[in-house]
């Protein structure tokens, strides 16, 4: 029972912080939409990342310090993901959107955000694979994807993690992963896990 009521008092502790409120907020706005339409819009993420800039810099002890963690996070959400932009394989939303969400949580946590939306990717990706009984194509397709990635970058050439179209199984919005992972690093974080 200690336990629940431990639950309890966090969950009514990262409601009552406007930061955490406005995160949650926008993280639920962006998969719904990305669910629905395979887009997550620039207004959520540029005007999500200018207040977390500004709510951050501000509600820190000291401006300096606050500025820097969330610009520090901003930057990091924004590196980590740009790279499987560039490739292809993940659209240009997901990347505003790690970005928006390490503005609000900082770089130390982006970092682990960024880990637990990778494996929640990598779950939901298994997921829709098993629910369509595609899973051997899947992985072949990855193994493909790879192989192509690692040969562009012997030869020197830009790399390409695109799939074709007929090849594919399916698009996978992955806002939700990256919802998914970033909620379930700050309960972590707020619970001592990491």
């Amino acid at each position: 029972m200690h336990e629940f009521d431990a639950v309890l008092e966090l969950l009514a502790m990262l409601v009552s912080d406007l930061r955490m409120l406005a995160l949650s907020a926008l993280l639920a706005v962006a998969a719904v939409s990305d669910w629905r339409s395979y887009r997550i819009p620039n207004w959520l993420t540029f005007g999500g990342a200018l207040f977390a800039l500004v709510y951050g810099t501000l509600a820190a002890r000291t401006p300096a310090v606050g500025a820097a963690s969330a610009f520090g996070g901003l930057g990091i959400g924004f590196a980590a993901m740009v790279p499987f932009y560039v490739i292809g394989i993940m659209g240009a939303g997901d990347v505003k959107l790690m970005a928006m969400a390490g503005a609000f949580i900082g770089p130390e946590q982006t970092l682990m955000a960024v880990l637990f939306t990778f494996i929640a990717g990598g779950v939901a990706a298994m997921a829709f694979a098993i629910h369509r009984r595609r899973v051997g194509h899947m992985l072949a397709n990855v193994k493909d994807a790879a192989q192509g990635v690692m040969f562009s970058g012997i030869a020197g050439i830009r790399p390409s993690g695109r799939i074709d179209a007929s090849l594919s199984i399916g698009k996978l919005p992955y806002g939700i992963c990256i919802a998914a992972g970033t909620a379930i690093e700050v309960l972590a974080h707020q619970l001592g896990y990491v």
